[in-house]
């Protein structure tokens, strides 16, 4: 984790999201990593913005982790749902994002800067696009302060998104998600987990090259530096880089759009 960190630093992030598990588990593992970032911070100027979901956590585990960021001077979350892990049946106190988010303001009032999730492409378990936008609406009305956007690949569906959404009188930044693209198949599966659609044109592109992953990287590379310099012609608010843990592609993209010295 340190590793990656001075390795994105260059860039100059606003912060460093930081993803947790439900349940406590993996929170716990990742308590340290969150508390290092933001004491770095004093001198890094980043910030570390912690996921925070509420499947399957009560109101009291929230509040005592609401309790522990505050004391380590953390400023910043990522207030999501989450999906119910497996073998656990009971979703919590809270069924909601928009309920965690209202919690989170009732406990600690504006302490927090909190970033919510947006899906440009609906939420794969949104039974309309309407009711998704209603849903996204909840969330800013109970407090959120900008969004990020679940990754895709398709500029249209982002700005017709924004627009509906400036109709719907929302008016927090919403930051598109940019995924840099390493291995196809595992970029398939997951999309067809989290909503996010590969245009067939881009997936018949990727499924061309079979094994030759020197030559996909190339080429994802090639198209993702457009794809965001577009995005960034556009006048977006921010670009939020799901690295995963791998800052090469992100750290490529960026030299190349002139927002890192090579």
């Amino acid at each position: 984790m340190r590793e990656v960190r001075q390795q994105l630093a260059p860039l100059k992030p606003e912060f460093y999201s930081v993803t947790f598990g439900a349940g406590g588990s993996t929170q716990e593992n990742t308590l340290d990593a969150v508390v290092e970032i933001q004491q770095d911070a004093a001198t890094t100027g980043i910030d570390a913005a912690p996921h925070l979901s509420c499947v399957g956590s009560t109101a009291e585990s929230i509040r005592n982790l609401l309790n522990t960021y505050q004391s380590h001077g953390i400023q910043r979350l990522v207030a999501l749902r989450g999906d119910l892990p497996s073998g656990m049946r009971a979703p919590g106190d809270f069924r909601f994002a928009s309920e965690l988010i209202e919690f989170i303001r009732k406990e600690t009032g504006d302490h927090f800067t909190i970033e919510v999730a947006a899906y440009p492409e609906v939420h794969p378990q949104a039974p309309s696009a309407d009711i998704d936008l209603a849903n996204f609406k909840r969330k800013v009305d109970a407090g959120a302060d900008s969004a990020l956007t679940q990754y895709f690949y398709n500029i249209d569906a982002y700005f017709y998104f924004v627009d509906r959404c400036q109709k719907s009188g929302i008016e927090i930044p919403i930051i598109p998600g940019i995924m840099p693209i390493n291995n196809f198949s595992q970029l398939a599966r997951f999309s067809e987990g989290c909503g996010a659609e590969i245009p067939r044109w881009l997936r018949k592109r990727l499924e061309a090259f079979n094994d030759d992953t020197a030559s996909l990287q190339a080429f994802t590379l090639d198209f993702l530096t457009d794809f965001t310099q577009k995005l960034i012609e556009k006048g977006v608010p921010g670009l939020h880089f799901y690295t995963m843990n791998r800052t090469d592609p992100t750290l490529t993209i960026c030299q190349r759009l002139g927002l890192i010295n090579a």
